[in-house]
Formats: C-alpha cells, sequence, structure tokens
C-alpha cells in the first residue's frame, strides 16, 4: 500500500497541548479546523503520574465561537494513572464545530504530569 504524496504534502501538524508538567486541571487554546478535512488524529503522550493516586483525565471539546466549549461525544483518551501511557484518538473535522481544544482533568494527592497532545490533519487545499 502506497501513500499518496499529495496528501502528505498537506498534513499538518496542530499543537492541542504542548510538553510540560501539569499539576492542575486546565486546557488548551482552540485550534481552528476551517482549513482542514476528514479526520484530525490525536496523539497524548504522558509520563507515568506522581504524587499519590494521581489521575489525568484527557477529552477534546469543540465550539462555534472559540469561546463556549462543550466535551466532543466520543473524544476521551483512556484515564492515566502511575504507568506512562500514549495513546491516539480521531475525531472529523466535517462533524465537528469549527474549533477544537484540548482539556485535560488532574485528581490526586499532589499529583504531576509530563504530557502533550499533538494533532495531524489534512489542509483542503495545499
Amino acid at each position: 500500500m502506497g501513500y499518496n504524496r499529495a496528501n502528505l504534502e498537506r498534513l499538518d501538524l496542530l499543537t492541542g497541548l504542548g510538553t510540560s508538567t501539569k499539576t492542575a486541571t486546565g486546557q488548551g487554546t482552540g485550534i481552528d479546523l476551517q482549513d482542514y478535512e476528514g479526520d484530525i488524529l490525536f496523539i497524548l503522550d504522558s509520563a507515568a503520574g506522581g504524587g499519590s493516586s494521581p489521575t489525568l483525565d484527557v477529552t477534546i471539546e469543540d465550539s462555534a465561537d472559540n469561546s463556549t466549549f462543550a466535551a466532543l461525544s466520543g473524544a476521551a483518551f483512556t484515564q492515566v494513572t502511575g504507568s506512562a501511557s500514549s495513546q491516539k484518538l480521531s475525531i472529523s473535522s466535517d462533524e465537528c464545530k469549527r474549533y477544537v481544544r484540548v482539556k485535560f482533568t488532574i485528581g490526586g494527592s499532589s499529583p504531576t504530569f509530563d504530557l502533550s497532545v499533538t494533532g495531524l490533519g489534512l489542509k483542503k487545499y495545499g
């Protein structure tokens, strides 16, 4: 099976969350999907959680106005706890609102997580 070179040239990297240490719940900034088509692949890369009973829940939210966001159905990674985790999930840019962002919820006692979330999508126009 070969790759379509035209599609590879339209492949674009999207930063949902840059690599950093997180100690409290938060979210990334909105990503405008207006210039993308088809599926967007998101990749979560997290080191094992630190602290006592650490938990990390990561979801993708969408918004029509880049202001009011809500959870996107079916767009949740499996919870991360005391083990490192690398996961992927995809959403359809054609079936969600114009903007998406990554939301993370951290629980436990003095929890810490080193993580990043990166997206890959196809630009409509090369």
